[in-house]
């Protein structure tokens, strides 16, 4: 009997990387897996058929996330079709390139810049926890996970748009927290560091990641399934007394 067994679960962003990862991890529990993307049909079918492969459940499901109607279409299907939402695992973010040699320096900065970081991050995130508040209120229980980055604690490289809006994402997971908690629903964060291979790091330079590695007490950089395990404990009976926190999974390198 897997953890998540006859649970209903919903990933964003979920057709590679992280979020691929993560939808696997609770297929491999038991969960049913709703596979979120927004133009990789291919990639998000795939994770639905390794998620039914794994002995969970997948559907992969289009919406584009920052758009109120497209989330509210979503989930609605999801509540027509399978009758609930236990774990909603926001993770889809607008793209960004890893690379300190590219990178907007301040004084190049648009308020436009922050204005997609804070749109991929925190408006879709907004719009996903409004659409679901309903059915978790109904349940008397939820679990919501959002994905940041260590970034917010320790800004190795100043990525300014993103890491602002990663930031603002804790914040308002947070306030999530103690808004919901009399509903019995959950908010935690989960902040990786410097993830490989995902299409965000494909440009990290080597050298970037050998300084990371050699400041990371567990010597090496994160693959998508360590991000995984840490979400799961979030979102399971094992962390039910905690809310409002964020779990740092990047290998001591904060600290």
């Amino acid at each position: 009997m897997g953890k998540f067994q006859g649970k209903v679960v919903l990933v964003t962003g979920a057709s590679r990387g992280i979020g691929a990862a993560i939808a696997l991890a609770f297929a491999q529990e038991g969960a049913a897996v709703v596979i979120n993307y927004l133009q990789n049909k291919e990639g998000a079918e795939k994770v639905a058929s390794s998620c039914r492969e794994a002995g969970g459940d997948g559907w992969s499901l289009q919406a584009d996330v920052t758009s109120e109607a497209a989330v509210h279409g979503m989930i609605e299907q999801i509540s027509l079709e399978m009758g609930r939402i236990d774990v909603v695992v926001n993770n889809a973010f607008k793209p960004y390139v890893f690379n300190p040699d590219t990178r907007k320096l301040l004084w190049e900065l648009k308020w436009e810049d922050y204005q997609d970081q804070l749109d991929g991050a925190l408006r879709s995130t907004h719009y996903i926890c409004q659409a679901v508040l309903p059915l978790m209120k109904k349940q008397s229980s939820g679990n919501i996970v959002n994905v940041i980055s260590n970034l917010v604690e320790r800004p190795i490289v100043p990525y300014h748009e993103y890491n602002t809006a990663k930031t603002a994402l804790m914040g308002y997971s947070r306030n999530l927290a103690a808004e919901l908690g009399p509903f019995g629903i959950r908010v935690n964060c989960v902040a990786p560091g410097l993830v490989y291979p995902t299409s965000a790091s494909q440009y990290t330079k080597e050298e970037m990641k050998e300084m990371i590695i050699a400041q990371t007490p567990l010597r090496r950089i994160a693959r998508p399934e360590d991000i995984a395990g840490p979400v799961l404990f979030l979102a399971s009976d094992w962390s039910r007394f905690m809310t409002g926190q964020t779990l740092f999974v990047d290998g001591g390198f904060i600290m």
